[in-house]
């Protein structure tokens, strides 16, 4: 990854660790080249932190990727929960709106011609999906309804050989939310084949 691309991500707000950001580029370079021409797609964006990993290893590969977020904040993001960022809260309606803050991540990263903000919720916009994809990384909603959710309608859309990452995998209740490990059950269930573990991030393939 180029310096200057990753001094970007890194410096970016999120809450994506460098070595699982590290290895979301290798994952969305191998996953171009398997499934040459079809699009990454990240489900969860916030402030663009991981667009930037992905963004910028669709730009080296030639393809795009679409970030989907609505940008109100998941529920952990709220106010009262732990990882709620009083700053992000828009004063007139009293509503997160991480938009703005995204679309200058993608600007100081130089990604705009490569990153494309889809910005909806993840139902709405998967039920008039169609386009098969490289790679998909699962990062919104934790709770346990929005996980399987997006679980259920983007992995159909993995192509053959592409890749499914996901974020937050925590093994051990102790040290994280379950619906993020459940769904990883699921896709190995579902026949994804694991490739590498890094942090609290998986890396799959669909056979």
């Amino acid at each position: 990854m180029p310096a200057s691309l990753r001094a970007a991500a890194i410096a970016a707000r999120g809450f994506m660790p460098t070595d699982e950001g590290d290895a979301l580029w290798d994952a969305a370079l191998e996953a171009a080249a398997a499934v040459p021409g079809s699009p990454l797609l990240e489900v969860g964006s916030y402030c663009g932190k991981s667009s930037v990993w992905l963004g910028g290893a669709a730009r080296a590969a030639g393809t795009i990727l679409f970030a989907l977020d609505h940008h109100r904040g998941s529920e952990e993001n709220q106010a009262g929960w732990d990882h709620h960022e009083p700053d992000l809260v828009d004063d007139e309606i009293g509503r997160m709106d991480t938009l703005p803050i995204f679309r200058r991540t993608v600007y100081d990263a130089g990604l705009e011609g490569s990153v494309v903000a889809l910005v909806g919720d993840s139902p709405t916009v998967g039920a008039h999906w169609t386009t098969p994809l490289a790679l998909l990384f699962i990062d919104g909603g934790h709770g346990h309804d929005p996980a399987h959710r997006d679980y259920e309608l983007w992995t159909p859309h993995v192509a053959p050989g592409g890749t499914l990452c996901i974020h937050d995998v925590f093994p051990d209740p102790a040290d994280g939310g379950r619906p993020p490990y459940e769904i990883y059950l699921r896709a190995l269930d579902d026949g994804f084949v694991d490739r590498r573990a890094v942090g609290s991030l998986r890396v799959l393939t669909r056979t």
